[in-house]
């Protein structure tokens, strides 16, 4: 019995020593840049971006966000992708306004100068933060409708909080080239070159999680393939925390999320998305909830969604 017991607690030792050094010395690899990201807004004008207003968040930080005011029955609350920043939603908000739609483009928690660069506080607090959004946008007015749009991992983001207990401060869902989770059969390895992971110090950090401890989860975890040299001329975020990762995307459960939230959802993607397999959004999405409304514009990548005018064109129908 001596023995067995001291067996164990030897394993036990090595058990965690492991865990100690994955979670220590787990790294995400360098990459580099994804030139057809890098190079996406090249051909945007952006003289007309509307300046940053701010509001605190219930934790006092300031949060930005830019807004297009028009007809105030109809608003529209855009959602960046990985790396992003308000101003990258631009032609997407200006689209949307052009067509007679009141539009806000939040920079997320962590973006943009916001916060810590890549982190949060918390797994939650990019929910949060759009709820105390919407309390400064003021009370929902009789017959007005609220549209969440969200692009890459702010679609995986925007369909999580769909699927939340807020989900129903929104009518209706526009997801753009949405994020699933990393198994998902819409996701390429490393999403195509954009993404790369510390795939021990993830394992590591998600089975302390479980047990609830949290105090490494601000380590680490995720790069991306941004230009070291252009990421601060444009506010880029280049790397994730665990906590950042988990919640900046899509949840475990992300069909129910589909299934939980009771309004329309429209689902746009390019063909020639080099990050996710646009091809495979239907056959994931439709048998949880058939309705949902999935839309494959020919010729456009990832990140042409945002920018290329057939996109454009269809994402401003949906918000219609």
């Amino acid at each position: 019995m001596r023995v067995v017991i001291l067996a164990l607690a030897a394993a036990a030792v090595l058990c965690v020593g492991g865990l100690a050094a994955a979670i220590a010395f787990s790294r995400p690899a360098a990459l580099a840049p994804m030139t057809s990201v890098e190079n996406a807004f090249d051909g945007v004008d952006f003289s007309d971006l509307p300046a940053v207003s701010t509001f605190a968040a219930r934790d006092g930080t300031r949060l930005g966000y830019r807004a297009y005011r028009g007809d105030p029955q109809r608003v529209v609350v855009l959602i960046h992708g990985s790396s992003g920043t308000s101003a990258s939603m631009h032609a997407v908000a200006r689209a949307i306004h052009e067509a007679g739609a009141t539009v806000y483009a939040l920079s997320m928690r962590g973006h943009d100068g916001q916060g810590r660069s890549g982190d949060v506080d918390y797994i939650g607090q990019l929910e949060d933060d759009v709820v105390d959004l919407l309390k400064v946008l003021g009370p929902r007015t009789p017959g007005q409708t609220r549209t969440l749009l969200g692009f890459s991992s702010g679609g995986g983001f925007t369909l999580r909080f769909a699927g939340s207990p807020n989900g129903g401060q929104f009518d209706r869902l526009i997801l753009i080239s949405p994020q699933f989770p990393h198994d998902a059969p819409t996701v390429r390895q490393d999403a195509g070159g954009w993404v790369s992971v510390a795939i021990p110090r993830y394992v590591g950090l998600s089975i302390l999680t479980r047990f609830g401890i949290t105090a490494f989860n601000g380590l680490t975890t995720l790069g991306m393939a941004v230009d070291p040299a252009r990421a601060a001329a444009a506010r880029q975020t280049s790397a994730y925390s665990f906590r950042m990762m988990r919640n900046f995307g899509p949840s475990d459960d992300y069909l129910g999320d589909f299934r939980r939230f009771k309004g329309p959802i429209t689902l746009l993607a390019g063909a020639k998305d080099e990050i996710f397999l646009a091809d495979r959004f239907a056959p994931v999405v439709k048998p949880a909830r058939r309705d949902v409304r999935i839309e494959i514009v020919p010729g456009i990548d990832h990140m042409g969604m945002t920018t290329q005018p057939t996109a454009l064109a269809a994402i401003v129908a949906a918000a219609r």
